[in-house]
């Protein structure tokens, strides 16, 4: 066991039973609560524990060379698409659902691409895979939740006010004008928890970029200004990924 992992958390037996004891809690909290998320806790949870160890392992044989980060973060950008085509289709055959993977790419994987690469031509950022594969990371996270949140509240709110929509036909607008009339302030909404993380970063929240950065030797001044970018890279991609969703939704293209 490391210093700077001990300083966050004593790793140990203890702390396996710890995370165990969530993971139940979590389970049962759902299943008395009925909040039919009960199976998909328990199966988070174990393929977090899988996936983790994985990147582990992956991270140390590709994060040396820059060719095999840049394929990484191209794996990185096709999940969260998958992730988000997923949880706004639900479950589709799958020639539909490569489409919509297709598609979420846009909102999740380009705003985070255009960041990274912009900030890596100015020198901003070093180009190695140490540098760009967790930055790209946690913008990939952002774009792939505001997505996902964005596309089910617009589906969600053009259904229950499906009369509306029609309303709005018959008065003579086109149908992306119906439909996005309905949606736009419902997808909006997805980009609520990203704005109050930024407004009380160091009031409520102490964010993980700004802590590992503390532990690993940086000054807090240092880890402060990029925590600070960090989250405002994450209001340009959410913000990207809302109209680019929403503009999606209402084309019927997701």
């Amino acid at each position: 066991m490391n210093d700077v992992g001990n300083a966050v958390v004593r790793i140990g037996p203890v702390l396996g039973v710890v995370v165990v004891v969530l993971v139940v809690g979590a389970a049962l909290l759902n299943y008395f609560g009925a909040t039919g998320h009960t199976r998909q806790v328990v199966i988070a949870a174990i393929r977090a524990a899988g996936q983790l160890a994985a990147i582990a392992v992956v991270l140390a044989v590709v994060i040396g060379t820059l060719w095999a980060s840049t394929l990484f973060v191209a794996v990185m950008a096709t999940v969260a698409a998958a992730t988000s085509a997923g949880r706004i289709g639900g479950r589709r055959a799958p020639i539909r659902a490569i489409g919509s993977t297709l598609w979420c790419l846009l909102p999740v994987a380009v705003p985070t691409i255009v960041v990274v690469a912009g900030i890596v031509a100015l020198g901003v950022l070093p180009a190695t895979g140490l540098a760009i594969i967790p930055t790209a990371g946690i913008m990939f996270g952002g774009a792939m939740n505001t997505t996902s949140f964005a596309g089910r509240r617009a589906h969600d709110e053009l259904t229950t006010r499906r009369g509306e929509v029609d309303a709005a036909l018959s008065l003579g607008f086109v149908p992306r004008e119906a439909r996005m009339e309905i949606s736009r302030s419902a997808a909006a909404t997805a980009l609520i928890p990203g704005i109050d993380q930024t407004r009380s970063v160091g009031l409520v929240t102490i964010p993980g970029a700004f802590v590992g950065m503390v532990l690993g030797g940086a000054s807090v001044t240092t880890a402060a200004i990029m925590q600070l970018f960090v989250l405002i890279s994450l209001l340009v991609v959410s913000a990207f990924a809302v109209v680019v969703t929403t503009e999606l939704v209402a084309r019927g293209t997701l």
